[in-house]
């Protein structure tokens, strides 16, 4: 059976401390069996995604997957979502921006406005990411997402399990919270998963094309996000809004 929204009241904040210990593929297995069609895998196809993905398909071949098209995606993000699709066999939902949103952006900021100032970039990353998530977060109970503590300051004390306030107290899930980046690419080469060629290349996280590089010897696995800002923090929205991340600077 599946469980709607107004029956979430037993996940408490400390019930949910009890997942901590969970690894990774028991806390999948727990997430859709409890929730079913109203948990999804939302992934940029990036390691952490596919390593969620490829342990979500053995446990139930019809698991909800969806990403977000942003309209500068690069080549090889593309072709690995449909690489994707043909090796697990599975639906992917894509969800888009609004053309509208992105018209009066473009036409009053120019093709590239994010290189102007954070602000700009911000407003970019709400139109391309955040309003095309909120197209089908409000159908979810629960949302398995690939962030990792070790990723970034910020991501530090990520919890595995918590009630997401920013999208109506569904829950969001982090079964690779407390993966380190080689457990994760141990797994990918032990399974045998397919994965984002531009890692070869030398990049350490993966978003739209005109916002993401390779990084080099000593940054940090999200430098190549955003390079140009002196802000340390290399946030989109999506999991973190602009209280959490403080004051922006360009």
């Amino acid at each position: 059976m599946e469980i709607k929204k107004k029956e979430l009241g037993d996940l408490s904040p400390e019930y949910l401390t009890n997942f901590e210990g969970w690894e990774s593929q028991g806390l999948i297995a727990w997430t859709l069996e409890r929730f079913g069609s109203r948990a999804a895998i939302c992934t940029s196809f990036q390691a952490e995604g596919m390593v969620i993905l490829d342990q979500a398909v053995q446990i139930d071949p019809t698991v909800r997957v969806f990403t977000i098209d942003t309209g500068r995606l690069s080549m090889e993000t593309s072709q690995l979502i449909d690489q994707v699709r043909d090796r697990y066999q599975i639906s992917i939902e894509v969800y888009h921006p609004d053309q509208t949103e992105l018209n009066q952006l473009v036409s009053k900021n120019g093709m590239n406005p994010f290189y102007a100032s954070v602000s700009l970039r911000m407003r970019c990353c709400e139109i391309r990411k955040l309003h095309p998530l909120e197209q089908v977060l409000p159908g979810l109970d629960a949302w398995i997402t690939g962030l990792r503590r070790s990723q970034s300051n910020l991501r530090g004390l990520i919890p595995k399990v918590s009630l997401d306030q920013e999208h109506g107290n569904i829950l969001k899930v982090n079964p690779l919270a407390d993966w380190t980046e080689e457990q994760v690419w141990d797994y990918i080469k032990e399974h045998e998963v397919p994965y984002n060629q531009l890692y070869d290349q030398g990049y350490t996280s993966i978003g739209c094309a005109p916002c993401t590089r390779p990084v080099t010897d000593g940054e940090g696995p999200r430098a190549g996000r955003w390079w140009w800002e002196t802000s340390t923090t290399k946030e989109c929205g999506i999991h973190f809004n602009v209280a959490d991340v403080g004051e922006f600077s360009s």
